[in-house]
């Protein structure tokens, strides 16, 4: 007996249709939307301690740095590259996990990267060597990336649109406040005991949470719902073989040799076109299985950056991640040189960068979908992407000033108690923004969420790559006052870059997807 999944896709048949398919809502075997709120709890917490993690990794050795350079004779070019390779593989690797996350599900996924940073974990804590050292950082970052990577998407595969915002925010705070803690946490550890302790917590911290995918969490995944295994069917309907629902074969041989659309062209998003007449019942999810061909990573990564408002909220929030990376590696400095603070204290100062990021993070997440409910209602239910970014509207002017302000306090060497405060509203302001841009990319990508958000930890990875080699030799040329303005310069046209997408996203949106109808056809 075919599936309900099967039953509900069945009916396409002889006749054309330009029907638009919800793909959000696309009726599917043991809903994900539907389970109890419990369930979804319990999966919001464990992908959010996950990214946690992943951040906190990031920058945790840092009050360290001396030390490690002391024990296995490093240079500092060796040091800066544990770092630097850390960020630039986190930002990457993820395209790589999105793709294996269309094939295998969610699960699988997260328990392969959590095994993964595990491993690097232990193997960084034993090191005895600087060169060892920086292999082991570039396997634990491809291990913590995953989470970052689809944890938003696997939000998607539970939440509908209209709730979003408030769980993306809820969910945000816990990778925002990962850099905050990673120096409290790894400078208190090197203080009591030595340096390698910082990666033994990494490598406990890893196994509760591998254990943690394995027993609780369900995966979340259903392929009706992604735009590539819609790419596969459409290539069985184009082979004009029917498939038995019972049919435990893969995808032919004379299907995978059709004459080669690019998959991601032969479906247009939220759209079925059934050009061949041809009746299909639709194999059961562990049925059709996917392929390589159907989920490489870069014709989508290309097909994201293709569409013009995906690109302005791309560099929009890669320009925010990578200040905050740069503001937290440079405030350590003025903290250390200018107010001669040790690693804990310096820990605790920026924990107020923390504190803001959180509460700008669960604030700004809710009022996106407070502002969306009521633009919604006042256009007779309709809605757009667009809506949401209408949200950040409210804190664009105090986020530049926020910046200004901080690096004058920093340049004329104020009150510590000030320089905190700075924090908390940089945290807060910027955060606010990232939550209402990340959440906006996973509306306007429907279908491909994962990938979207992949893209998006692509560009954040570069950036703040970019930022992080560039910040101390910026900072000792132009001193705090200048390099800070300088950024909140950058943060301006970040937030017109914006301004534009609510202006014009939603006629660029319309666009690409008749540009992709005909160039399919």
């Amino acid at each position: 007996m075919a599936s309900p999944t099967a039953a509900s896709e069945s009916n396409i048949s002889h006749q054309k249709t330009d029907t638009a398919i919800d793909i959000e809502h696309v009726v599917v075997a043991d809903d994900p939307r539907q389970w109890s709120y419990a369930r979804k709890m319990t999966i919001l917490c464990i992908v959010s301690l996950a990214t946690l993690l992943s951040t906190m990794s990031s920058n945790i050795q840092n009050p360290s740095n001396t030390l490690i350079q002391e024990d296995l004779h490093a240079t500092n070019s060796q040091i800066s590259l544990t770092l630097s390779a850390f960020q630039l593989t986190q930002g990457n690797v993820p395209l790589l996990w999105s793709a294996a996350s269309e094939i295998k599900g969610r699960k699988p996924v997260y328990l392969v990267s959590s095994a993964l940073f595990v491993i690097g974990s232990a193997v960084l804590a034993s090191s005895k060597t600087i060169e060892v050292m920086i292999v082991m950082r570039v396997l634990q970052a491809a291990g913590s990336s995953a989470a970052i990577s689809i944890s938003a998407a696997t939000l998607a595969d539970i939440y509908d649109p209209h709730e979003r915002g408030t769980r993306m925010g809820i969910f945000f705070a816990a990778p925002v406040l990962g850099p905050a803690l990673g120096p409290i946490i790894g400078g208190s550890l090197s203080q009591v005991f030595n340096w390698r302790a910082t990666f033994y917590c990494m490598l406990i911290c890893g196994a509760v949470i591998f254990l943690s995918f394995l027993i609780l969490f369900k995966d979340t995944y259903r392929q009706e719902r992604s735009l590539m295994y819609r790419s596969a069917l459409q290539r069985l309907a184009a082979s004009k073989e029917p498939v038995q629902s019972g049919n435990e074969s893969t995808i032919s041989e004379q299907d995978s040799s059709t004459p080669g659309k690019d998959t991601e062209k032969q479906l247009e998003p939220l759209d079925i076109m059934d050009a061949v007449p041809v009746l299909i019942s639709t194999p059961r999810p562990n049925v059709l299985r996917l392929s390589i061909r159907d989920v490489n990573p870069f014709p989508p990564y290309f097909r994201i950056l293709s569409r013009k408002n995906n690109v302005f909220i791309l560099i929009a929030n890669g320009l925010i991640l990578g200040f905050t990376f740069c503001l937290s590696y440079t405030c350590a400095r003025t903290l250390a040189d200018k107010y001669g603070y040790d690693a804990f204290k310096t820990g605790l100062v920026l924990l107020c960068l923390g504190v803001g990021s959180v509460a700008g993070s669960v604030i700004g997440g809710r009022w996106s979908d407070r502002v969306l409910a009521s633009k919604k209602a006042a256009n007779g239910g309709k809605w757009s992407a667009e809506m949401r970014l209408d949200s950040s509207k409210v804190i664009m002017l105090w986020l530049p000033l926020s910046v200004i302000g901080y690096a004058w306090v920093c340049e004329k060497h104020v009150n510590v108690g000030v320089v905190c405060t700075m924090l908390v509203l940089i945290g807060f302001t910027s955060t606010w923004m990232y939550s209402c841009t990340l959440a906006y990319l996973v509306d306007a990508n429907p279908g491909r969420s994962s990938t979207a958000v992949a893209t998006n930890s692509s560009f954040r990875g570069t950036l703040a790559f970019a930022s992080v080699m560039t910040a101390v030799p910026l900072q000792d040329a132009l001193g705090d006052g200048g390099l800070y303005t300088a950024w909140a310069g950058m943060l301006v046209v970040m937030e017109l870059s914006v301004l534009l997408v609510i202006r014009k996203g939603e006629s660029w949106r319309t666009e690409s997807e008749q540009r992709e109808l005909k160039s399919r056809n």
